[in-house]
């Protein structure tokens, strides 16, 4: 059984972020990177579980530059077999989507694995155009991931207001939610090993950025607190109507 698990860099979570160039880029002075957390905690562990169960290889995937080698390692050091990493700084979704699907293509992978989103956009977007790529069945946002002996999978999934069950064959992409798998941290061996562990670049293929982002800016800061004398539901009533808005 071949495993494929897809793997973002993202800003470390308590990052302070800022933008330069006219707020067209972020601004990486002082930025530390990371694997993305949905990617490394919950896709990657979970498709290390079922390779010890049954057998097989997980390939850790990223489309990015060459300084992305420390997140892909940490992939290596925490059990995968081998790594690719797509040489490229993608500047949209669909490119990313396309340069994993054609590697997805040539690897005849019977899982790819993604975390449900990145930290940092937040956007979901490239599990979706993967599977439509690959033409592929597609489970998002899985909390449960089972496989009998047959290779069928049973797969649990968050919805609005509760949970949905679902059984398929392989091969399919799925992305991972919170409790798909418990978190790993790589061990004294694991890192050494790393080390010596396979890692491909490849070129990607001509793709083109058909929507890409042209400006950012943060939100806007939140209001001080406001303290109301609890005999004074009035006033609690008209600030929650008038200005938060939520009654």
């Amino acid at each position: 059984m071949k495993l494929l698990v897809c793997v973002s860099k993202t800003p470390e979570t308590t990052t302070k972020i800022a933008f330069a160039d006219n707020d067209t880029r972020l601004d990486t002075a002082g930025v530390q990177y990371i694997m993305n957390p949905y990617d490394e905690w919950y896709a990657l562990v979970r498709a290390l579980e079922l390779k010890e169960k049954f057998g097989g290889s997980v390939t850790v995937l990223n489309v990015g530059p060459a300084e992305n080698d420390t997140v892909i390692r940490k992939g290596l050091a925490i059990g995968a077999d081998d790594a690719i990493r797509i040489n490229a700084n993608p500047k949209s979704s669909l490119f990313v989507a396309k340069q994993i699907a054609n590697q997805a293509k040539e690897g005849g992978y019977d899982m790819v694995f993604f975390g449900k989103e990145t930290i940092d956009y937040n956007g979901s977007e490239v599990p979706g155009m993967v599977a439509e790529l690959l033409d592929m069945p597609f489970i998002s946002f899985a909390s449960h991931l089972d496989l009998d002996d047959d290779q069928v999978a049973t797969v649990v999934r968050d919805i609005e207001g509760g949970t949905e069950t679902a059984t398929l064959g392989m091969p399919f992409v799925i992305s991972a939610a919170k409790g798909l798998a418990e978190q790993r941290i790589p061990n004294m061996r694991g890192i050494m090993m790393a080390k010596r562990k396979p890692l491909q670049v490849v070129e990607p293929i001509e793709a083109a950025d058909v929507a890409v982002a042209v400006k950012y800016e943060l939100p806007p800061e939140k209001g001080a607190v406001k303290l109301i004398d609890p005999e004074n539901m009035d006033e609690l009533v008209r600030l929650l109507h008038e200005e938060a808005k939520v009654i």
